[in-house]
């Protein structure tokens, strides 16, 4: 039997546009020949799948990672075709398994994540194995990766896969990390995140340019209220006071507790692990949007 070599698989992969792993079967299968192996690729419908990799991905799931010590984060978007392959178990284990390569790959954009190593040979290698596997066309739609130096990310992703987050917290003793009321606390926050959309985790966080905007309809508002003009500002500052109460993460009310907002949440758990435990910043991924 002839030997089947990478330059041999990666020029049949060449020719044929079909997975890594297909091709080294076809060449096992046709005793190294390559014109014999793109026959047997075209006999177990590698034709179906290179049609299939045109058709429109409106479907999908977000996968999330957080690395064993906690400090490194990725969220990724995925779409494929139906809502029955979104929800199929393998196809979520592999978009949580790309989730992993942009944590640990760091790449820049997708082009660079599709570069990366996975299994025995690229992110690009491995969708499309995964698109000839499953028979559905999958595309990496985006991902984000954090990391933070002295505390914790936490995760969470929403039961239909459309919705997740990641959120860093910073503190300064190593065992917070571990401590189980920090851990729920944690948890809380980012379920928080996905319930009450806020815009950022502070107000000093919010884009001056969103904070004017706001300021210009309350503004708007105050002088159609017919109330004298003298009292306009405490209008605006009013709806305003309101305005980061509703979108910033530490001013919210907590969703399990509406007498106690997520920055209180967090005094109280300062207070308990006698150490400074701060909520620094989120991303939050809606499948589907921008």
């Amino acid at each position: 039997m002839a030997q089947v070599t990478a330059a041999m698989v990666k020029e049949l992969r060449q020719i044929t546009d079909a997975p890594m792993m297909e091709c080294k079967k076809a060449l096992v299968e046709a005793d190294g020949d390559i014109e014999k192996a793109i026959d047997v690729l075209r006999v177990n419908g590698l034709a179906k799948a290179v049609k299939k990799a045109g058709r429109d991905t409106n479907e999908g799931t977000i996968g999330a990672y957080i690395s064993e010590d906690g400090k490194t984060g990725s969220l990724i978007e995925v779409s494929c075709e139906t809502d029955f392959v979104a929800t199929n178990a393998k196809f979520k284990g592999f978009v949580q398994d790309l989730a992993k390569v942009v944590a640990e790959c760091d790449p820049a954009d997708i082009d660079a994540l599709l570069a990366c190593p996975m299994g025995e040979g690229t992110v690009d290698d491995a969708l499309k194995e995964s698109i000839f596997v499953i028979g559905e066309n999958q595309k990496v739609v985006r991902f984000q990766r954090v990391s933070v130096e002295k505390g914790r990310i936490a995760s969470y992703v929403h039961h239909d896969g459309k919705h997740a987050t990641l959120v860093v917290f910073n503190f300064g003793k190593p065992e917070t990390a571990e401590n189980d009321e920090f851990n729920t606390f944690a948890h809380d926050v980012a379920m928080q995140v996905i319930a009450s959309d806020p815009i950022s985790a502070r107000r000093e966080d919010i884009p001056e340019d969103v904070i004017e905007h706001e300021k210009e309809i309350y503004r708007a508002q105050a002088a159609e209220s017919g109330r004298p003009e003298k009292f306009w500002e405490g209008i605006v500052n009013g709806r305003l006071k309101k305005f980061f109460q509703e979108r910033a993460l530490t001013e919210q009310a907590f969703v399990k507790d509406g007498n106690v907002t997520v920055g209180e949440l967090a005094a109280n758990i300062s207070k308990k692990l006698e150490d400074a435990v701060n909520i620094v910043s989120f991303v939050r991924f809606n499948f589907g949007e921008e």
